[in-house]
């Protein structure tokens, strides 16, 4: 009986294990049928970086291949709508970034739902916005920049951001809209194009993403006056946050993170969205994302799920407002 008792229960384990792992993502791809990441922006961008990162590590850690296709075009519409599409077989994942909701609230011919036809897997890291000035820019805080554009320099102040729609076009409508100012906008069609002409003074203002703003500060050619943050940033603990400056607005980061095609099983995205938090909790993919200005986050896929509905909310209300179309 004890025998016939030890096989009852070894067939019963076997059974279990083997219908756990049949609702298992299907990771274990092979090179005529890899995982295939997809990212809406061009190779070298800090999304691209971050999918051939983790396509990396899951390569070495599951040994399964991982394409990574760079889908351009629209601002990010059409390698977003390609996964929209895409089978919902745990095999095409979208690198979504920050554009990912800012669309939602710019467009509403949008031929996918941004909820509905996808399935949040993980939020893998944010970058804190900064506001910036030119070093001639007189004011040296805040509250003195509101009093200088609000009573000396009405509608004379510029700022710039690299587009219409931007996340640092939208950031900076959605303070003037907070303190009442009147700036004019100088759209770029590049982030480096738009720093270049603050560290010349062409034009005064704008938000930036902190990394990218880093070298510029630490090399005294432009400042920080705030962090868009809950706490101070580690680089520049003398910068205050937004909330210490008196300007009580909703924190906006640039994000990354990763999605799916919606009907993808709640099992696999689990387990997916496990194995992607292990990634990130390696020292050398913290490094990296460090370099990359990306600090990590990580956690349950209701994280970017949350993100995503909040922001289109917040963008919505400030398009709405400031009456902001695209082209």
């Amino acid at each position: 009986m004890k025998i016939y008792g030890f096989f009852i229960a070894a067939f019963s384990a076997f059974f279990h294990a083997s219908l756990v792992f049949s609702q298992t993502p299907p990771l274990a791809a092979n090179a005529s049928n890899p995982l295939l990441f997809i990212v809406p922006s061009s190779a070298g961008t800090t999304g691209d970086q971050l999918a051939r990162l983790i396509g990396a590590k899951i390569t070495q850690r599951l040994g399964s291949p991982v394409m990574v296709d760079n889908r351009l075009g629209a601002g990010g519409l059409i390698g977003i709508d390609f996964v929209a599409k895409a089978p919902a077989d745990g095999k095409t994942f979208l690198f979504s970034a920050t554009a990912f909701s800012t669309l939602a609230a710019l467009r509403n011919d949008l031929p996918y739902d941004p909820i509905k036809n996808f399935s949040p897997v993980i939020l893998l890291g944010t970058s804190p916005l900064v506001f910036a000035v030119t070093n001639s820019m007189p004011a040296q805080t805040m509250k003195e920049f509101i009093d200088y554009v609000g009573k000396q320099r009405p509608n004379s102040v510029n700022y710039a951001s690299p587009g219409v729609g931007s996340v640092h076009h939208l950031t900076m409508e959605m303070f003037l809209q907070h303190t009442g100012l009147q700036m004019i906008h100088v759209p770029y069609k590049a982030s480096a194009n738009s720093l270049t002409d603050i560290v010349a003074g062409h034009v005064q203002s704008g938000f930036v993403v902190l990394q990218t703003a880093a070298p510029l500060v630490q090399n005294g050619k432009m400042r920080i006056l705030a962090v868009m943050g809950t706490n101070r940033s580690p680089q520049f603990p003398a910068s205050p946050t937004f909330i210490e400056s008196g300007l009580n607005m909703p924190v906006i980061n640039a994000w990354f993170g990763i999605s799916a095609p919606a009907n993808v099983s709640p099992t696999a995205i689990g387990a997916f969205n496990s194995e992607l938090n292990q990634i990130l909790k390696l020292s050398d993919v913290q490094v990296a994302m460090q370099k990359m200005g990306v600090n990590p986050v990580g956690g349950a896929p209701d994280k970017l799920d949350t993100l995503v509905k909040n922001e289109i909310k917040i963008w919505s209300q400030v398009v709405k407002k400031a009456d902001i179309t695209l082209e």
